[in-house]
């Protein structure tokens, strides 16, 4: 018997997962990276429920800002007093895991601690900035919490745009000092998270002047409150920005310098450095300061595949419990997951979060790999890891996004409500579609390495690494397809790769045609639609490819149930972008209508395996903390226990009957 059943639970989820064809136990190891790895996620999952200290008072959506700014406080002291229970070094795994169980969807004082504030300082990742001396100095500090930091970059004014921030540090050699200035309220630092109350210190990022001259942008470590009383430091001026549409447990904050000095090794010299007389030392290569951003931008793609997989966890559950609407008059009302609308709406988003989770692993790897060279000198692969890692990030964050507010739509009216946890889910992960780098700037960047390979390919000089290969192949005129029970991996991804090279080609066309009349900047503008589009094409060309790649190398009495996952997921980019096929000929409209029935018979595969394949994923209920999509399938009763926390219901009478509405009925009735 599974191990997602018990006694108890609601009959029409336990039939759900007596239905399944797999062993959910085995794609749940494959999922996660192997049995022990599996077993010490329950094993992390079993301390965290065993400590009070992590538990909330009442569900965090009764909490006011200010209780759950002091509640996640409270647990993320609890949550490092007992990091020796994880192991530190596997952040992508374990880390990310422990904080999701311990925090929920929120964020806490010292997110950017950890996320962006120690990997800056470590000489242990490719993000790592400072040189030994100052990796002696602060790294211990920061392991051991004896100071908070955070990661103070964006402004009010400029946030991908890194070379127009404002903020400067201008060297004076006669001190051997930096004097940080915000020279305008666009200059604020805002939206770091931490600043405005939590963090005593943070990497700050501002134009480095010396000898009259801008270098750039440039890291520097900075003091901003007291160690000892907490107060900002002199000329130091910063704040909470206020309420934002999710992880309100998080201070974001903003802040302003008002010529602050700093001492001359403020600044993290690992690659650049400032020498006493001012004489400026360029880092060996321009892109070697990105590694922060690139380091986050590879943790989020995991995550926010883990946000989608909850969402279409919830939707499967509750469309398996929730009954309504009769299929055939007489025969009583139907689970809504019986519905062929209701699968089409909620099983591609499945197919997405299994085809992203296989994307964040392999982000992971080259990410680790780029870290190694890096160590070396080598900086081969960090061009292509930037590349990937911001086309993801714009791809997986967007799709993400649209994939919850579809779930939270399969849900009906429920989904509207907090106890479903799509609110929370949404406003945790739509985030992501701006920070670290706003969607449509990072598929320009993606196209920036599109152009290039397209103009190799052209001139016949392209050296293209595995990921662009297919922009150099000839390809066939025509699509292969017969009928889809005989369509195979390599013709699926051959059409795939004929739309995305065909956009390629569009855009760096329209680009040289452009160059001949505008600016290369006014070029670039112009065609931008184009551009951004070739960027999804390539970015999904890659996602497909990938998931195939991992699905070929999974067990065989998985593969089958996989295979019928990854097919959806492919089928569904090629019948939204139907014209990208029809318009020149390569695919006739019985090749689409081939490819709509292999999407019908995907979902009708699916169907019986759905619930065993969102159980895969391995949610507790504390992780996903959702009454619609809790284990048992025991809705209706949770959602009437969850509904007594509201504050209103503390007592029947409301001080707006008594002072308002009860004397405008009183009056009311007295005129009848």
């Amino acid at each position: 018997m599974s191990r997602w059943i018990q006694e108890g639970d609601n009959v029409d989820i336990t039939n759900e997962r007596k239905k399944g064809t797999f062993d959910t136990e085995r794609m749940s190891a494959w999922i996660h990276g192997g049995p022990e790895v599996l077993k010490r996620r329950r094993e992390i999952l079993s301390f965290v429920k065993s400590i009070d200290d992590f538990k909330d008072p009442v569900p965090t959506e009764f909490m006011s800002r200010e209780e759950r700014i002091l509640n996640n406080a409270r647990k993320v002291v609890a949550m490092t007093d007992n990091t020796d229970q994880i192991d530190g070094s596997d952040f992508f795994g374990e880390g990310m895991y422990y904080q999701a169980l311990t925090m929920g969807r929120d964020l806490h004082a010292m997110s950017l601690h950890y996320v962006m504030f120690i990997p800056t300082l470590q000489d242990t990742q490719s993000s790592g900035q400072t040189d030994d001396e100052q990796l002696d100095e602060w790294l211990t500090k920061a392991i051991s919490r004896a100071v908070v930091g955070t990661y103070a970059q964006t402004e009010l004014g400029h946030g991908t745009n890194l070379s127009k921030l404002e903020t400067t540090a201008t060297y004076d050699s006669a001190t051997e000092e930096f004097v940080l200035n915000s020279p305008t309220i666009t200059a604020a630092k805002w939206w770091p998270g931490g600043l405005g109350k939590s963090s005593n210190y943070a990497v700050v990022v501002a134009q480095l002047y010396t000898k009259g001259e801008c270098k750039g942008p440039h890291p520097f470590i900075v003091q901003l409150r007291d160690d000892e009383t907490h107060m900002p430091l002199k000329g130091i001026r910063l704040g909470d920005i206020g309420p934002k549409l999710g992880i309100n447990g998080n201070d974001n904050g903003f802040l302003l310098f008002d010529k602050v000095r700093i001492p001359r090794r403020a600044l993290l010299m690992r690659y650049a450095k400032v020498k006493p007389d001012g004489t400026y030392v360029a880092p060996a290569h321009s892109k070697l300061g990105y590694g922060t951003m690139v380091f986050v931008r590879s943790i989020m793609i995991k995550d926010q595949s883990t946000q989608l997989a909850a969402a279409a966890t919830i939707a499967t559950r509750y469309a398996s419990v929730r009954r309504q609407g009769e299929i055939s008059p007489g025969k009583g009302e139907v689970q809504i997951i019986d519905y062929q609308t209701q699968q089409f709406r909620v099983f591609p988003q499945m197919a997405r979060a299994f085809a992203f989770m296989a994307a964040a692993t392999e982000i992971r790897d080259l990410y680790m790999t780029v870290t190694e060279q890096l160590t070396h000198g080598n900086t081969e692969l960090l061009a292509e890891l930037h590349v990937l890692s911001s086309g993801l990030k714009s791809i997986v964050s967007w799709d993400t996004a649209q994939g919850i507010e579809q779930c939270r739509l399969a849900c009906g009216g429920h989904g509207y409500s907090q106890a479903s946890g799509f609110p929370e889910i949404y406003g945790y992960a739509v985030g992501g579609c701006t920070y670290e780098g706003e969607n449509l700037v990072m598929l320009l960047q993606v196209a920036r390495f599109l152009m290039r390979a397209a103009e190799g390919v052209r001139k016949g000089t392209a050296k293209l690494a595995d990921i662009g290969a297919y922009i150099g192949k000839t390809g066939s005129k025509t699509s292969r397809l017969t009928t889809h029970h005989h369509y195979t991996d390599a013709d699926l991804v051959a059409d795939l790769e004929h739309a995305a090279r065909k956009q390629v080609f569009r855009a760096y066309d329209r680009l040289k045609k452009a160059q001949q009349h505008l600016s290369p900047e006014d070029a670039w503008n112009s065609v931008s639609v184009e551009l951004a589009k070739a960027s999804r094409w390539h970015v999904r060309v890659y996602l497909v490819k990938n998931f195939l790649n991992k699905v070929a190398l999974a067990p065989q009495d998985l593969k089958f149930v996989l295979t019928d996952v990854a097919r959806l997921y492919a089928y569904d980019i090629i019948t939204s972008s139907i014209g990208a096929f029809l318009e020149d000929g390569y695919m006739s409209s019985n090749q689409m209508n081939e490819v709509k029935e292999g999407i019908y018979e995907c979902l009708a595969k699916i169907r019986p395996n759905a619930v065993a394949l969102v159980d895969s994923w391995d949610y507790d209920d504390k992780e996903l903390k959702s009454v619609l999509g809790r284990r048992d399938g025991n809705v209706y009763p949770a959602l009437l226990e969850w509904a007594q926390n509201s504050q209103l219901n503390r007592s029947d009478v409301l001080p707006s009957h008594t002072k308002y509405l009860g004397p405008m009925m009183k009056d009311a009735r007295s005129k009848l």
